[in-house]
């Protein structure tokens, strides 16, 4: 008796087994699949369509630029005599051109105060425009209002 339950217990593995490796197989194939799938962009149909308006034989909508007037800033309370010389040109759209034409001083008034607020050293790191561009643009939306600038060009940025 004993020799038969020992002939059933490996019998009982070896049908375990069999259901495990299939399952593995076909997870592994799947998974595969899956992956490739999403790789070679078959499944990513809205991504495809974005990436077509971004194509760079798209043409270019047309835009509207709003020239700010240069600023001079005297930078540092310490006796440093720092300067910075400023100048940026906003992207619009062509119908909301001279509505923020007319904002012009308050984005020099919003601007001109930030750029008061920050030291020489925060001006220095290499990668400080990046960040004071974006702080920047954002000022600039939220007087602006929703939509109504798309972008900040900085088209002078001198430390002396």
């Amino acid at each position: 008796m004993a020799e038969e339950e020992a002939e059933q217990k490996p019998a009982k593995k070896s049908s375990l087994v069999k259901p495990i490796l299939v399952g593995l197989a076909l997870a592994v194939m799947l998974g595969g699949g899956g992956f490739y799938a999403m790789y070679s962009g078959l499944l990513d149909r809205q991504s495809n369509a974005v990436q077509a308006k971004n194509d760079v034989s798209s043409p270019v909508q047309d835009v509207a630029f709003v020239a700010l007037d240069p600023l001079i800033i005297s930078l540092g309370s310490n006796g440093a005599n720092r300067h910075l010389r400023f100048a940026a040109q906003l992207e619009v759209l062509p119908e909301n051109e001279a509505k923020v034409a007319k904002l012009n001083p308050r984005f020099l008034d919003v601007l001109n105060g930030y750029l008061r607020a920050l030291d020489a050293t925060d001006l220095e790191n290499p990668s400080a425009l990046i960040r004071l561009r974006a702080q920047m643009l954002r000022r600039v939306q939220v007087v602006a209002g929703h939509g109504n600038v798309r972008d900040l060009l900085i088209t002078e940025f001198v430390l002396n």
